[in-house]
Formats: structure tokens, C-alpha cells, sequence
């Protein structure tokens, strides 16, 4: 059992909170026994190293069974030493270093996309990894990120995603311009999601290849990227509230978009 919070491997794993770090490296950390479920189940062959205490060795036979089958390395850590690893003070008793593994603009479109979604300068951490949830639960084909966005690998991010960055393509560093552009080439409409929109939600037709895309948690989207989009669409208020935030409204979007896929 790895007991000492200062040891260099310690220390190292904890440098993966910095996205300088993560860059160098190509690696990050998943903490917590969803986000660690899903890699081992999904995405085994990125789990390079898995942390875990005595008491989650018992506690999440599964995942250790699984991470066994897989050949994954598990180290057993004491409570102090998986806290001076990670992020938050309370990582439930489980974390695995990954690599960031990320597909490429061209594999999503090969793979002829339905629906996407497109964050442009999105910079909270929590309201990146929602939508990136939300695209997971509502069938997305992949998620597009823009290069002024905030880093997908995050330990925030990675938290909110709750599992489901190992469950869909995830496409970072791209430039909004030329990315609308060839999303509009390949046939795949642009829809921007934005409370200046002219269209309601309700009527748009969704039923073809579309992609939404969402901005800025403050200032939404730059009039500049509304005007490269084929449509700007509002979701609707129907009560007093002034608005929606980003991961609401992408939620809204993105459920719209699946039930209309899925009549």
C-alpha cells in the first residue's frame, strides 16, 4: 500500500491538475468510482494506472474485477495519499491516470454524424462537462471544441461529465470558422443556439443532419459566428425567468433534436 501523500508518483499524479502538465504528458486524471466505471468499461486501453483504497477495493468489486480482466496496473493507496492525488478533498476512493485520447474532425464526419454539438469559448468547467453529459444522454454523435474553450480534460470537467467522456468522440482545438465550414460542407446544417435567435426551437425541422452550436456562458455567441450558422434559434421562455443557462439550453437543444431523430 502506497501510504507516503510526498512520494514522487504521488506527486506526479497530482501534477496532471495542470493543463501544462496534461499537454506534456497526453495524460489526465478520473476521479471517483463513475468516472473511473466508465473508463475501465469503455475505454480500458487509456487507463494506465488505477489508485484505489482498501475500502473501495470491497466496495467496487466490479470495477476492479474489470480493470483486472483488462490487465490494468491497480495500486491500493491510503485515504491521505489518494487525497493528495487529486482535485477534490473527497475522491470516493478511486482514481486512474488516462491518456487523452481524442478523435479528429475528419473520423467524425467519415463516420457520417446526425447530430452534433459545437462549444465555442465556453470556459466553465462545469458547464462544459454538462453539455458534454447532456450530448452523451441525448445520442450526439460527437462534440466539437473550439481552441478558446476550456481544456476537456480538466479534472472539473472530466468531474461533470460524469462518465461520458469516455463515451463519445470528443474533438478539441478546433477553429470556429474554418470547422462551420466544412461541417456546412459536409451537408450538416448549423444551427445557433442563441437568445438573439429570429426562430423558436418548435419550429425548426430537426430531422436532418444538424449541429448546434454554443457560446460564451456570459456573452453567447459573437454576432461573427451567429452569421456563419444557417439558423439562429431561441429556446422559448414560457415563464418569467430572463434566461437559460448554457448547459440548460443545450440540454433543451440537444433532447429536441433526439426526439425528432428518434420519431
Amino acid at each position: 500500500m502506497m501510504t507516503n501523500p510526498g512520494a514522487e508518483r504521488v506527486k506526479s499524479v497530482k501534477a496532471l491538475s495542470r493543463r501544462s502538465v496534461r499537454l506534456r504528458t497526453g495524460r489526465f486524471l478520473a476521479e471517483g468510482p463513475q468516472s473511473v466505471r466508465e473508463a475501465v468499461v469503455h475505454h480500458p486501453e487509456q487507463v494506465v494506472d488505477l489508485y484505489l483504497t482498501a475500502q473501495a477495493r470491497t466496495r467496487h468489486a466490479d470495477i476492479v474485477e474489470a480493470a483486472t480482466e483488462a490487465g490494468r496496473y491497480l495500486h491500493e493507496v491510503s485515504d491521505e495519499v489518494l487525497a493528495a492525488m487529486c482535485d477534490t478533498p473527497t475522491p470516493q476512493g478511486l482514481a486512474a491516470v488516462c491518456t487523452t485520447t481524442t478523435a479528429t474532425l475528419d473520423e467524425v464526419l467519415a463516420s457520417g454524424p446526425r447530430l452534433l454539438v459545437l462549444l465555442t469559448n465556453v470556459r466553465d468547467p462545469g458547464n462544459a462537462g454538462t453539455v458534454i453529459r447532456g450530448a452523451d444522454a441525448a445520442g450526439a454523435d460527437a462534440v466539437l471544441v473550439s481552441d478558446a474553450s476550456v481544456d476537456v480534460h480538466s479534472p472539473k470537467v472530466v468531474r461533470s461529465t460524469a462518465g461520458s467522456l469516455f463515451h463519445l468522440p470528443l474533438v478539441t482545438g478546433l477553429p470556429i470558422e474554418e470547422t462551420v465550414g466544412r461541417l456546412r460542407a459536409a451537408g450538416i446544417r448549423v444551427l445557433a443556439a442563441d437568445g438573439a435567435g429570429d426562430v423558436l426551437l418548435p419550429q425548426v425541422d430537426l430531422t436532418p443532419p444538424h449541429a448546434w452550436v454554443m457560446g460564451n456562458e456570459a456573452w453567447g455567441l459573437a454576432p461573427e459566428v451567429r452569421d456563419l450558422c444557417d439558423e439562429v434559434v431561441r429556446v422559448p421562455i414560457y415563464g418569467k425567468a430572463e434566461s437559460l443557462n448554457l448547459a440548460m439550453a443545450a440540454t433543451v437543444c440537444l433532447y429536441a433534436s433526439a426526439a425528432a431523430h428518434n420519431r
